[in-house]
């Protein structure tokens, strides 16, 4: 999947992304709503598993270039969610779409205009029904987010997460909807 926005490239992993990636995600005020940094080690985990899920179903979670200087600044995309988190989530969903981006980049709207396309490739190429997102309730700004591409949360689907230790700041959960328009 490679999809072109006004200003992101969202496109398959590459090996150049590694050590970049890496270093987004190994920045604290990025990963302040996970448990800790992600170390180059599972960074790599991370991109060979988004290329073993691409394999399987055809998409997942993929790298986004800022189209004005041709730089990697995090990932974007939709993915197919882990066994765990379908049986997890209330009402099994079974594809996520997700964003993480350099903080030199936030605040440009730059997260709803990459999900956005994910969104119309989820509708009009893959035929998918609902696409569901996942946060850390104290995770506001990507709540608004969700909220500026059309997501609505639903009380009810709230959770905890299973790999987050009873009484952590970010086991809690809130879960945010769409479906495909009509």
């Amino acid at each position: 999947m490679r999809l072109e926005t006004e200003r992101l490239i969202l496109r398959p992993w590459e090996d150049r992304d590694r050590a970049p990636l890496a270093a987004i995600l190994g920045d604290p005020q990025v990963r302040r709503y996970y448990p800790g940094t992600a170390t180059p080690e599972e960074v790599n985990a991370q991109i060979d598993n988004a290329i073993a899920k691409t394999a399987e179903f055809g998409f997942h979670l993929g790298a986004v270039e800022h189209r004005a200087d041709g730089k990697l600044i995090g990932l974007l995309g939709l993915g197919r969610l882990s066994d765990l988190m379908i049986e997890t989530i209330p009402g099994h969903p079974l594809v996520e779409i997700g964003w993480q981006l350099d903080k030199a980049y936030w605040g440009q709207g730059l997260a709803p205009e990459g999900a956005r396309a994910c969104l119309a490739y989820a509708w009009t190429e893959l035929g998918l029904p609902e696409v569901i997102a996942y946060t850390a309730a104290i995770n506001t700004p990507s709540q608004r987010v969700m909220e500026k591409i059309g997501m609505r949360r639903d009380p009810d689907d709230d959770f905890a997460h299973p790999k987050i230790a009873e009484g952590h700041p970010l086991r809690q959960h809130v879960v945010y909807r769409i479906r495909r328009p009509e």
